[in-house]
């Protein structure tokens, strides 16, 4: 079972710096990393910047249309208007099918904001007390939602790249 995870930082470019540590926690066998993304939102901002985590990437990785759908939820619908504001809700409605509900967008909406940074993650098999460990002695916050076997099934089906 995966198990979305969202890491955030309080300075905008930590997340990126965080990626070796988790490359050596995946080469020790402590986390398998399915697919990820780091959000990175400089001091002044309007918008944050998104990378995917190709590096990382298993062969089951999600792809750009589940992230750019994430993020759009996350941080640039609200910029786009009320005209949209049913279509926020209907793509809101789809990612709580697939385990990704309305308190986690708002959670992460209220603590990834300018000046911060973060580490989303699709990943399976980690040693939590591990990985909290190495990750959380980078000064990373922790939120955490989890799938069930049914969620991640649909949400490879909603998002895969076929």
């Amino acid at each position: 079972m995966a198990t979305l995870t969202v890491w955030k930082f309080a300075e905008a470019d930590a997340a990126q710096r965080a990626l070796s540590t988790l490359e050596d926690l995946q080469r020790q066998q402590l986390i398998t990393v399915q697919d990820g993304a780091v959000v990175s939102w400089p001091e002044g901002e309007k918008k944050p910047k998104t990378t995917q985590l190709h590096n990382l990437a298993g062969a089951g990785a999600l792809g750009g249309a589940f992230w750019g759908m994430l993020f759009g939820i996350l941080f640039f619908i609200p910029l786009i208007g009320l005209a949209l504001g049913a279509a926020a809700g209907a793509l809101g409605g789809s990612m709580a099918d697939v385990g990704i509900d309305d308190s986690f967008i708002k959670e992460v909406k209220q603590k990834v904001t300018p000046g911060t940074s973060a580490l989303f993650l699709l990943s399976s098999d980690a040693v939590l007390d591990k990985v909290k460990e190495h990750v959380g002695s980078l000064h990373a916050e922790l939120i955490r939602t989890n799938l069930s076997a049914e969620q991640e099934a649909a949400l490879r089906s909603a998002f895969s790249e076929d």
